[in-house]
């Protein structure tokens, strides 16, 4: 009977050995593909390398495999502009089916919560993406209407609302999944090159926490953990930032070089109620606003008003090109490295922002926009 039960043993170990998941498994379709090349790549940080390709014959139909010790990122591209991300997890069997026209836009996935959390993510963003699109194409055709300025603030109310929404879902969703390297991505999603969509420390540091205990061993979340870290100990020795917030005095000097290369600082400007703007060349939305601050300025430059626009750009040419697209003819400045001491100074956080500064150089207010901001340089140019 004991040898028996031994052998009964024996076989239920081989043949939990022999069933024992190993790694993970990557198959599906891709319609009109044959002779294209799918590439399996893994996602870091700050690049992706290849892993595995494979040539599509007539049926579309493709296998990858591979082992991981924690949940990762992984692209399935045709090319640079038509791929999918996929969160895979260490023993999933994943299926993905799509066509090769659209493979980016219109996919399905089987058998990966994390890549089905992933794909949620990324419709949303691009759907609030398009509806910001749609909106500032509207703010540039249609200037020549008699009613356009009204129009104009009551479209840039919108994209700020639409943004909102969008913050809103992305913070939500990080509080829901707090667990999931899904949030990862929700983090480091943007609305464009220079504002990111979740800007809550909070949300930050939850998250961060939450995967670091769960895979400490992750790329991605050594990352996220270490820049949380870090502006956690910005926030605590910031003392200047929390001093601009809670007394709105005294504002820090700023000395940048201007399209010349001249220096100019803030302190120079005496008796002038100064806007200061910070703004990018290739950001959207300061593109907008500078429509909004030309008109700003040609209302009260006569009585008192100067704005100092600082640029957080890297590339002078693309500076200097919409200075003159734009019609700016006040002061801007840059150093062409970011401008990162006055936005330090100034605790910018997304562009474009401002300050406006009263005729003694305190700060009366931050960043007003449309009607708002007409009525507050109204009131200090009297």
């Amino acid at each position: 009977m004991k040898k028996i039960f031994s052998i009964a043993l024996t076989l239920s170990v081989l043949t939990f050995a022999c069933n024992k998941p190993d790694g993970f498994v990557i198959n599906g379709k891709i319609t009109n593909a044959e002779g294209k090349y799918l590439y399996l790549e893994e996602l870091k940080v700050s690049s992706s390398i290849p892993v595995d390709s494979v040539e599509l014959d007539k049926t579309g139909t493709f296998k990858f495999k591979g082992k991981i010790g924690y949940p990762n990122f992984y692209l399935l591209s045709l090319n640079k502009n038509n791929f999918v991300t996929l969160l895979v997890d260490t023993i999933e069997k994943i299926s993905v089916f799509g066509d090769a026209a659209n493979f980016s836009r219109d996919y399905a996935v089987q058998g990966s919560p994390g890549s089905l959390l992933v794909q949620e993510l990324n419709n949303t963003l691009t759907k609030t993406k398009h509806k910001i699109d749609s909106i500032r194409n509207n703010i540039n055709a249609f200037r020549t209407r008699v009613d356009y300025s009204a129009k104009r603030s009551a479209w840039e109310q919108e994209i700020v609302n639409i943004k909102q929404n969008q913050i809103s879902y992305s913070t939500n969703f990080i509080q829901k999944h707090p667990f999931s390297m899904a949030s990862v991505l929700a983090l480091y999603q943007k609305f464009d090159d220079s504002n990111y969509v979740v800007q809550d420390l909070q949300s930050l540091k939850v998250a961060a926490s939450a995967l670091n205990s769960f895979f400490p061993k992750s790329e991605h979340v050594k990352a996220l953990y270490a820049n949380t870290q870090t502006l956690m100990a910005q926030v605590k020795n910031n003392k200047l930032q929390q001093f601009i917030e809670e007394n709105g005095v005294n504002s820090p000097n700023i000395k940048l070089p201007d399209t010349n290369g001249r220096d100019v600082s803030i302190s120079s400007l005496t008796s002038k109620v100064v806007l200061i703007q910070f703004w990018s060349a290739l950001n959207g939305d300061s593109r907008i606003q500078n429509q909004a601050l030309v008109e700003l300025y040609s209302k009260y430059k006569s009585k008192g008003l100067e704005i100092y626009q600082v640029s957080v750009d890297t590339d002078k040419a693309a500076w200097l090109n919409a200075i003159e697209q734009d019609g700016l003819s006040w002061i801007n400045v840059g150093d062409m490295k970011g401008s990162n001491l006055a936005t330090t100074l100034y605790n910018i956080k997304f562009i474009p922002s401002n300050y406006i500064l009263d005729k003694e150089r305190r700060i009366v207010d931050k960043n007003l926009q449309g009607p708002a901001l007409d009525q507050a340089i109204r009131e200090l140019t009297k």
